[in-house]
């Protein structure tokens, strides 16, 4: 079998989890989602969280990592979900401690197997605008790029944790920039999600509608700064 059909069998694979997953962890939350509003069902549901036990935190594990893998599964939900399950608090331990373990074993497979490893997860031609790119082979201001994209909300945080493998960044500097750069964007999701979890549906809303601002405003910014930088190449 070639490694491009293995690939093939890998993603498919991962897709079913994720989708065994999500299918799962709805039919185990639903009937008390629902009530939610009320003190009994936000009771239910903290039950229903702590009987789950360890079997809920690697379901969540499971998805983060297929998430990450496949790229186009957004992370947002899984944050919020993860907000709802164990609060604000352990909601983003949880979400960080996954990420930097998933992020760094991608980097150092990317390391290892150089493109090749990058293209079977990757879209070519997304890789090949970024390697391109002056400003992202610009040793000197490259891990501040990153750290700009990493903390940034609704950034394709994922993609940059294959790039990042094929560009001019110290591993341990990755490393750091990767786990403690995305914090303000996990802790809104989870903020938002243990705020559900209360029923306070207003309040999702404004924390959400605080990041979409921040989103906006961190866009302009780094768009601005790599104008400059193109133009100063």
């Amino acid at each position: 079998m070639s490694r491009k059909h293995k690939i093939k069998i890998f993603k498919i694979i991962l897709a079913i989890v994720v989708l065994v997953l999500i299918i799962g962890i709805i039919a185990y939350l639903f009937p008390v989602m629902k009530n939610l509003s009320t003190t009994e069902g936000q009771i239910a549901f903290k039950k229903k969280v702590d009987d789950s036990g360890i079997y809920g935190l690697l379901s969540l594990f499971g998805l983060q990592v297929a998430q990450i893998f496949l790229i186009i599964v957004p992370g947002e939900p899984i944050e919020i979900l993860a907000g709802m399950c164990y609060g604000a608090l352990w909601g983003t331990v949880f979400i960080m401690i996954s990420a930097f373990i998933i992020s760094t074993m991608i980097f150092l497979l990317v390391r290892k197997f150089g493109r090749r490893f990058v293209y079977d997860f990757c879209d070519k031609e997304k890789i090949a605008k970024i390697d391109n790119s002056k400003l992202f082979q610009n040793p000197a201001g490259i891990e501040i790029i990153m750290f700009v994209l990493f903390f940034i909300p609704g950034t394709p945080k994922d993609l940059l944790v294959y790039v990042s493998g094929l560009l001019p960044i110290k591993p341990h500097m990755f490393i750091l920039i990767s786990t403690f750069a995305r914090f303000p964007s996990v802790v809104t999701s989870t903020l938002a999600g243990s705020q559900l979890a209360v029923g306070d549906w207003k309040m999702s809303i404004l924390i959400y509608a605080a990041i979409l601002l921040i989103v906006a405003i961190g866009a302009g910014v780094f768009w601005l700064y790599s104008h400059k930088g193109r133009k100063h190449s």
